[in-house]
């Protein structure tokens, strides 16, 4: 990763690991605009994107997160029947978090200040919404898929085949992929990056990707195993999170 381009992170471990620079201030990102001679076929082609996603809310499935082979997220999610785990490894040290009904366990191997080894059960109320450990529509998705969409400039349907642009300035922060400027801010190009993303047969996103370029690193999103059953087991022990974890979870410093 370049210095301008300091953190392309997933949401924990920009929580976690405190190494992303400070969001620019403002009002937040407007919607990327979709005016000019191809308007219609860029709206065309997200809202193939969108329905892609639908099946967050219907479905249980598997996500993975890869950024420059530097952090890797796989979780398994059922918002229906409100069962959920993630895996993330960054930098060599494990997060795991599980999330049952309206339980939410946490342990990491990350050194954090006031903060042990051991499995953890967090206050849903004391977590920033940033972390969307929740089932709810609109906060449940780790892939962070929407946020993606959302930032899309231009794009082109080819069958089950979509490519166009996104401005990574306006990815924000959640779950999923993150880019977060650097002390220079964004890299020139970062409004116009390529992407490209992959339906299946039945419509379903199962790709987003974006290439390494204009000093950004690399980054995907992958959606699979539709319909498997996710099966979390509640961790024997769990001790109440310390007050010392919650102020760490932020992203917004």
């Amino acid at each position: 990763m370049t210095r301008r381009a300091v953190a392309a992170l997933s949401a924990v471990t920009l929580l976690l690991l405190g190494c992303s620079a400070r969001a620019r201030t403002g009002d937040g990102p407007a919607p990327a605009s979709t005016t000019g001679a191809d308007a219609a076929t860029t709206t065309n082609a997200i809202e193939l994107l969108k329905s892609g996603t639908e099946f967050i809310d219907r479905t249980s499935f598997r996500s993975d997160v890869n950024i420059a082979s530097q952090v890797t997220t796989l979780a398994h999610t059922d918002n229906v029947n409100k069962r959920a785990d993630s895996t993330l490894s960054a930098f060599g040290r494990v997060t795991e978090i599980r999330m049952i009904d309206d339980q939410v366990f946490m342990k990491t191997e990350l050194d954090l200040p006031g903060v042990g080894r051991e499995w953890m059960r967090l206050d849903p109320a004391r977590v920033p919404s940033d972390l969307a450990v929740s089932f709810a529509p609109g906060s449940n998705d780790p892939g962070g898929s929407a946020r993606l969409i959302n930032a899309i400039v231009t794009a082109r349907a080819d069958g089950p085949h979509i490519t166009g642009t996104i401005d990574l300035t306006r990815v924000g922060t959640g779950n999923g992929i993150n880019l977060r400027p650097g002390p220079d801010g964004f890299p020139d190009g970062a409004r116009s990056n390529a992407f490209s993303a992959t339906l299946d047969a039945d419509g379903r996103l199962v790709s987003f990707s974006i290439p390494a370029a204009n000093g950004m690193p690399y980054a995907t999103l992958r959606y699979s195993d539709f319909g498997t059953p996710v099966d979390v087991a509640r961790p024997q022990g769990a001790v109440p999170a310390p007050d010392a974890l919650y102020p760490q979870l932020g992203l917004s410093g």
